[in-house]
């Protein structure tokens, strides 16, 4: 008898021959999500089984040999199913990912949520909603006695978006739990509330025709499960890193017991059973997993010398262990502030308060090497955040009045530590309508003023000014292997997505590049939207015209290219293409500079893992780095180096991570439209997607693509 693997659709696997080539099957199941009118019904199906072909295994043998370029996909694709198999029977599966209550614990989130801890490579967590009634997850998400209290306008708005599509059942009768799915709620009293029951438009109200059927609110549970998908608000995501920052040594010891305990959840600390060696589909399968972690050789890269201005007590700086500060050094290039101003959409921060955070700031910009005026160009202007595009073009046109003919250089912006879409607003029109550099600051460091923060924020000011922090003193002297021989411009891209649940918002597809040599330490940056999901990025060599604006353009290589040669005098020679993957999860253990090519790694092509950063807190997660094409035969060494370095001169990440950074921002960009509902949707992609394109982006000003804005 034959223990078989199914992937869920229409692949069925075995390990070995069936007796048969071909057969039919009849099999009837019981819809157990029938009306309430009617009793469960027998449903029957058929199901054919035929033999389709078999698959060499031995060629994954071969593959990982590096005897076989190609890995071979379907070999692969089976072990994953049979892996798989009892993992998707006992647990909840996202995705290719598996969550149970029973792993460990669940914390609370607020608002009806709660995380589940669940594996796939590795440990994860996801936000579920709480099996809990009705009624108590409202109460939950509006954070009231609903019984007791009218619920309001908002509230049903609220509680209809939570709630549809979410799976319920009903408590009140005994042994018999229905199961139904939340489609809508109304806002008429159920009394009031009528609908036709037959063709001859006889009308019920809502109250007698569930007289006897009898289904409210306070019988109905919400089924466990079910996996939040919606967008979570910051005190859901702060609960959630909470639950999901971990020490490597705690993280280790999750995943052993997860591969440990998939058969017993109960006591599982102290249960000693590989589950691995006891899937009876392994077995079947003749897969045997170790019981330990991979032990693998690593090295770690020397950190780089990087270089400050000279007018400082401290001209150059060799990081330890991945970590340097500003004291007595200044940028190398700092920028110059005269024309700024500052809005306040706090309501708790007082001017003078906001006064003085701004004169502290101001003086650290001086103290980092800027040349920065203490005095803005008018008052510090309050208003309430539901008035930002006003507050922004009054604050423009007063700041232009003054100036008579100058431009605005920088608006520094307080914002409520807690404040929704503002920021997203506050950079959209900034940055493709008024022209505007912004800085933004919550409200909390205003009232904690630290060296430390404010010199984080003088160094992005001076960035977005166009100005450079440090460059790598092997730059200066022109010493960086396969960089400074000849002009070399570095690219990174990127592509963000919508969330989950947006079915019809466009990606933002990023490209930034170099624009100095032999320093690449500033990157300008295009971004463009592009079908929804779509992760190739389609305009980085298309040459089309914008009906709408009345311009050309020849592709985001060829603009990035041209920006480099006017930049620089130069015409690039060499490109270095970096492309986002995986991004490092900064919270580490393992020392910044570590590197592992081997054992993990393809085993015929060119990647390799990198961790250039230190970690903060929970466990470091490399990136990972695989060359696609190289016509310049860089040496492993030479480009492990090469990115390991460059990683300190970037106000941030890696040039990919810039993209990554300026996808993010233009994703600001897609004005919400309003439906008929009243719901906010994606710009420009319900009808747009229906004719077949994509609403462009709106323009970025030219005084803001040319620097660093999205840092």
């Amino acid at each position: 008898m034959r223990l078989p693997a199914y992937d869920g659709r229409k692949c069925l696997f075995t390990a070995g021959e069936l007796p048969f080539v071909w057969k039919e099957f009849r099999i009837k199941l019981v819809d157990e999500e029938d009306g309430i009118d009617s009793p469960k019904r027998e449903r029957e199906y058929k199901v054919v089984i035929r033999f389709v072909a078999r698959v060499n295994l031995h060629h994954l043998g071969q593959f990982l040999a590096g005897k076989r370029a190609d890995g071979p996909q379907e070999a692969l694709q089976i072990l994953d199913i049979v892996l798989r198999e009892l993992s998707t029977k006992r647990y909840c599966p996202v995705g290719r990912s598996f969550f149970s209550p029973d792993i460990r614990k669940p914390q609370q989130l607020g608002e009806g949520l709660e995380s589940w801890c669940g594996f796939y490579q590795n440990m994860a967590s996801a936000a579920f909603i709480e099996a809990l009634p009705v009624i108590d997850f409202v109460a939950q998400l509006l954070g009231k006695d609903v019984l007791s209290r009218p619920l309001s306008d908002s509230d049903h708005v609220k509680i209809k978006k939570a709630l549809r599509g979410v799976k319920i059942e009903v408590t009140h009768r005994g042994n018999v739990r229905r199961k139904y799915r939340v489609s809508g709620l109304t806002s008429q009293p159920t009394r009031e509330l009528v609908f036709p029951v037959d063709d001859n438009a006889n009308m019920k109200s809502v109250v007698e025709y569930f007289q006897e059927i009898s289904i409210v609110g306070q019988a109905c549970k919400i089924v466990e499960g079910q996996r939040y998908t919606k967008r979570l608000n910051e005190k859901q995501i702060t609960a959630l890193l909470k639950v999901t920052c971990q020490r490597p040594k705690d993280r280790e010891n999750d995943i052993l017991q997860v591969s440990i305990l998939i058969d017993q959840f109960l006591h599982h600390h102290t249960v000693q059973q590989n589950s691995y060696n006891q899937d009876p589909y392994a077995k079947e399968f003749g897969i045997r997993i170790s019981e330990k972690l991979a032990s693998i050789e690593a090295r770690v890269l020397p950190a780089p010398w990087l270089k400050y201005h000279d007018t400082g007590k401290e001209k150059d700086c060799l990081p330890q262990v991945g970590q340097w500060n500003m004291m007595n050094k200044k940028v190398i290039n700092g920028m110059t502030v005269s024309r700024w101003a500052c809005i306040n959409f706090s309501r708790s921060v007082k001017e003078s308060i906001a006064r003085g955070f701004c004169n502290e700031l101001a003086q650290m910009c001086q103290e980092s090497g800027m040349e920065f005026n203490p005095d803005p160009v008018i008052p510090i202007y309050s208003t309430k955040p539901e008035h930002v595009e006003k507050a922004l073009r009054h604050v423009y046109h007063m700041s232009m009045n003054k100036l008579k003919g100058n431009e605005l250089e920088l608006l520094l912006i307080i914002l409520p530590d807690n404040n929704g879409s503002l920021y997203g607003d506050i950079k959209r029109i900034c940055e493709t309508d008024l022209g505007l550099i912004s800085q933004c600051c919550l409200t909390k460091y205003v009232f904690k003023i630290s060296k430390q923060y404010l010199a984080n924020v003088s160094l992005k000011i001076n960035v977005k000014m166009g100005g450079r922090n440090t460059v790598l003193l092997d730059a200066i002297s022109c010493r960086i292997p396969l960089v400074s021989d000849i002009p070399t411009i570095i690219f990174g891209a990127d592509v963000t997505h919508p969330e989950n649940g947006e079915d019809s918002s466009p990606s933002i597809a990023a490209v930034v590049a170099s624009q100095d040599w032999p320093e690449v330490t500033k990157y300008a940056g295009l971004v463009c939207a592009q079908a929804h999901r779509q992760e190739l990025i389609q305009d980085l060599y298309k040459t089309w015209q914008d009906p709408v604006r009345g311009t050309v353009s020849g592709g985001m290589i060829r603009d990035l290219l041209v920006s480099f040669r006017k930049a620089t005098g130069q015409k690039p020679l060499r490109i270095i293409f970096y492309r986002v993957r995986n991004t490092t999860d900064k919270s580490g253990n393992i020392l910044p500079g570590t590197v592992v090519d081997t054992k993990i790694c393809h085993p015929t092509e060119f990647d390799f893992y990198l961790c250039s950063h230190a970690g903060i807190q929970g466990t470091s997660r490399p990136a990972h780095y695989h060359v696609l094409w190289d016509e310049n035969n860089f040496t492993a060494d030479g480009i492990q180096s090469l990115t390991n370095n460059l990683c300190y001169t970037y106000a941030r990440f890696p040039p990919a991570y810039y993209a990554h950074l300026a996808a993010f921002r233009a994703r600001f960009y897609v004005e919400p439209e309003v439906q008929e509902n009243g719901s906010l949707v994606g710009q420009g992609t319900k009808g747009s997607r229906e004719s077949g394109g994509v609403r462009p982006l709106p323009a970025l000003k030219d005084n803001v693509k040319r620097v660093m804005f999205y840092c």
